[in-house]
């Protein structure tokens, strides 16, 4: 008697350590909801992309908004922590603007196109995805004032006025720039928009009197 072969129902239960599961699940919740967008993705499509039965699905998430925050959680943290690894890898600062651009640019152009779950939602009037995308933001922004109002001693609120025009400058720049990226490379952009962002940082004067250098 020839050996049977697996099953698609063996192939589809194949047990997995629950962190590589869920690993998996999530990426194939990212696959479908950039996709589709939330409203229109469905638990089947999600169980079907990632090859599992709907209830090994459920066994890790009870629904699709909690599999949808779940991901979305994963890449905002993703991208605050570019940001503050951008903020802590140098103390030169024009190399700091330029990190924090290219953190954006990064995060934007990284495969799966995740950003477009924090920035283009169609979920962003639920409450707590409105949460989740804020709190974020308000890491990257923090991130970036702390270095702005110990360079300039800028106070608290106009620190994060700056940080925040820096932030949205690097986002909306490369979200401008991602389906064009075939005529400015990636680096070119990050060096046009870091120097853009740079001239108008570098007008305030340090704390010690001094102006940033240009």
């Amino acid at each position: 008697m020839q050996p049977s072969h697996p099953t698609a129902a063996n192939r589809r239960t194949s047990r997995l350590p629950r962190g590589a599961r869920r690993l998996q699940l999530l990426r194939a919740a990212q696959d479908v909801f950039v996709a589709h967008g939330f409203h229109a993705a469905a638990m089947d499509d999600i169980a079907d992309r990632a090859g599992v039965s709907k209830p090994v699905l459920y066994q890790h998430f009870p629904g699709k908004r909690e599999l949808y925050l779940a991901l979305l959680e994963e890449h905002v943290s993703e991208l605050a922590d570019r940001v503050g690894a951008a903020m802590g890898g140098t103390a030169d600062n024009r190399d700091r603007v330029n990190a924090a651009v290219g953190a954006y640019f990064d995060f934007i152009d990284a495969d799966g196109e995740a950003f477009r779950l924090v920035f283009e939602s169609d979920l962003r009037n639920d409450e707590d995805v409105r949460a989740i995308v804020d709190r974020g933001a308000a890491v990257c922004v923090e991130a970036i004032a702390g270095v702005i109002a110990a360079d300039t001693g800028a106070d608290p609120e106009r620190a994060l006025l700056l940080a925040s025009g820096l932030a949205g400058l690097a986002e909306s720049s490369a979200r401008w720039w991602l389906p064009r990226k075939g005529t400015v490379s990636r680096d070119e952009a990050v060096a046009l928009m870091a120097s853009l962002a740079w001239r108008g940082i570098s007008g305030f004067p340090r704390v010690d009197g001094e102006p940033l250098p240009s």
